[in-house]
């Protein structure tokens, strides 16, 4: 295995705006960067976990059954459409105050499971990066290792831009706007991935 555009290839995919990017930005807008910390776990984790069963062989599975991959995608969409409406109608009061809808560790790798971009990007690192060693299993362990790395850092910089949106948008009237702003991104971020 190349390290270094490995390690490019998992900076890429942690680092652009997806689902879950989103959702951790909005968290930390709420609840602030360290009681996101446990959603970033929870997500990279699971991210990781993906990485290292499509290398020890599950991916092979999605690629010979495509209803499978077909069921989870279109749960991953529902989920995300009904999250990115709860996003948007959120009232101006809830984005004041502390709103009891937190995204949680287990939301967080929940949504692993169910996003497409995440099956779709551990069978393009399985793919592109496993080596064909003696010691393949081992390898793949050291890759998924290094994703949980370079995501957790990825994320933790999405959480902490949502710490720095409230310093930008002071009024509750620009917070509700950036907040629709989100909901909206996280719409099209789901169904870009099922229509891609």
């Amino acid at each position: 295995m190349s390290l270094i555009p490995f390690l490019l290839f998992a900076f890429v995919a942690s680092i652009t705006p997806g689902p879950t990017n989103i959702l951790i930005l909005t968290n930390s807008q709420h609840f602030g960067v360290k009681n996101t910390v446990p959603a970033i776990l929870g997500g990279c984790i699971a991210a990781s976990a993906i990485v290292l069963i499509s290398g020890a062989g599950a991916g092979e599975v999605l690629r010979q059954y495509p209803l499978i991959r077909q069921v989870m995608s279109w749960a991953g969409v529902l989920w995300l459409s009904w999250m990115s409406w709860q996003l948007f109608s959120a009232p101006a009061a809830n984005l004041s105050s502390k709103s009891p809808n937190r995204f949680t560790a287990q939301a967080a790798a929940l949504l692993q499971v169910v996003n497409p971009k995440t099956w779709m990007m551990a069978l393009a690192v399985v793919s592109l990066f496993a080596p064909a060693s003696d010691n393949a299993l081992r390898d793949i362990a050291l890759m998924a290792l290094w994703f949980l790395m370079i995501s957790i850092a990825c994320l933790l910089c999405w959480a902490w831009l949502g710490k720095a949106v409230n310093r930008i948008f002071r009024t509750t009237v620009a917070m509700v706007r950036f907040q629709r702003l989100m909901a909206v991104c996280l719409l099209v971020s789901a169904w870009a991935g099922m229509l891609a």
